[in-house]
């Protein structure tokens, strides 16, 4: 890690106002995942069933977070921080599984069906879609335009 970007994790050093536009961008992706659960539903498992529908709807999702990540990040006038971007990325992260959980609450699914979602060992992938929302702010935010 360069000594700039160990100086620049200060948290003290972070401005609240450049959180707004991010929180933008994670509504865009919110509702581009819920398009994409419903292309899931009505195309993809009908067409390819269950598991491959599942695999193709989150490299669709990774796909849009990735390309959304890198056209803000590499277009927004904004200086941050890595520890800003660090933050974005968490802020992505926890909103998603946060409206997940939610979303399955009030649907009346139970958590544990929820949580399985996550279970890499039982061939699940959607975990790539928390990793991926949270690595792309700092990855395009940082090492790309540095």
């Amino acid at each position: 890690m360069s000594s700039l970007m160990i100086a620049s994790m200060d948290i003290r050093a972070v401005r609240p106002r450049v959180f707004l536009y991010p929180l933008g961008v994670w509504v865009l992706m919110a509702v581009l995942a819920v398009l994409n659960g419903g292309l899931r539903e009505v195309v993809l498992i009908p067409r390819v069933g269950a598991y491959p529908g599942h695999v193709l709807s989150t490299a669709v999702l990774t796909t849009v977070i990735l390309v959304l990540s890198f056209l803000y990040f590499t277009n927004t006038p904004i200086a941050y921080l890595p520890v800003e971007l660090l933050l974005v990325g968490t802020l992505w992260t926890a909103l998603t599984v946060g409206f997940e959980f939610l979303v399955g609450y009030l649907e009346g699914t139970p958590v544990a069906v929820t949580l399985a979602q996550y279970n890499v060992f039982a061939g699940q992938v959607w975990i790539l879609v928390p990793l991926v929302l949270f690595c792309s702010p700092l990855v395009f935010g940082w090492y790309l335009t540095n």
